[in-house]
């Protein structure tokens, strides 16, 4: 899989970098004053990449278990580790520990990526299944009206004398992105591919795993949601 190759190199984290710890800290603050997480709360990070939305939740006291497909991000992480904050390779799609979080948070569009649509229920199921009765689920995705309106299919960023000349198409009702990376005397080729999700499909797949969707934002400030105009899609919804 493609995210097997690219999740938790050097070059995705170096190409990624504007999404810094400053907009992680303001949008982990806007949700914790909206959820008001008991101070014992467990939240789970899922798809936590190399941890900097969990890093924060755990100084602000919660316990915080972050897990993610890439080894890579999980051996980074656990540097970090103590009592109250723990990080393991984990899928998704499977079960992981039933009825045990407060809170489960898939941020920065981590989602959407299978091969097998069916795998978007297999992830959605196991989310809610890791929620206690009344716990919160958080999804940020990306807004498909807005990408689908305004994307750029060409476009060249230059990072610490890194060149990635990136390509975007939508096909099959997917993002497809091509990274070619140009290091020195090193040349690469890394890809994207993700779903065009819109709510409809999200309604849809929350209401099958027995979560009700009560907030819909469009960005991290928690502006209300434009289909037009909003960056994001941001769902917060509440098991059953």
């Amino acid at each position: 899989m493609w995210y097997n190759k690219w999740f938790g190199t050097y070059y995705y984290d170096l190409l990624y970098a504007h999404r810094d710890d400053t907009e992680a800290h303001l949008f982990i603050n806007n949700l914790v004053l909206l959820l008001k997480p008991a101070a014992n709360a467990r939240i789970l990070d899922l798809g936590c990449g190399k941890g900097r939305h969990a890093l924060y939740l755990h100084q602000l006291g919660y316990a915080v278990t972050g897990v993610d497909l890439a080894a890579d991000n999980i051996a980074y992480c656990k540097q970090f580790e103590t009592d109250n904050l723990e990080f393991h390779i984990h899928d998704m799609r499977r079960y992981f520990r039933i009825n045990n979080f407060d809170c489960v948070f898939n941020l920065f569009t981590s989602f959407g990526y299978f091969e097998k649509l069916h795998h978007n229920f297999l992830a959605a199921q196991s989310a809610a299944a890791n929620l206690k009765p009344g716990g919160f689920l958080v999804m940020d995705y990306f807004n498909a009206y807005f990408i689908e309106n305004n994307l750029q299919h060409d476009t060249i960023v230059c990072k610490e004398d890194v060149v990635f000349r990136i390509s975007k198409k939508i096909e099959n009702n997917f993002v497809v992105k091509t990274i070619n990376v140009e290091d020195k005397n090193v040349t690469d080729t890394f890809y994207e591919r993700v779903e065009l999700l819109y709510p409809h499909h999200f309604e849809e797949l929350l209401q099958k795993v027995n979560l009700t969707i009560v907030h819909i934002f469009g960005s991290y400030d928690l502006a209300a949601f434009d289909k037009s105009t909003s960056p994001r899609f941001i769902i917060i919804a509440q098991k059953n």
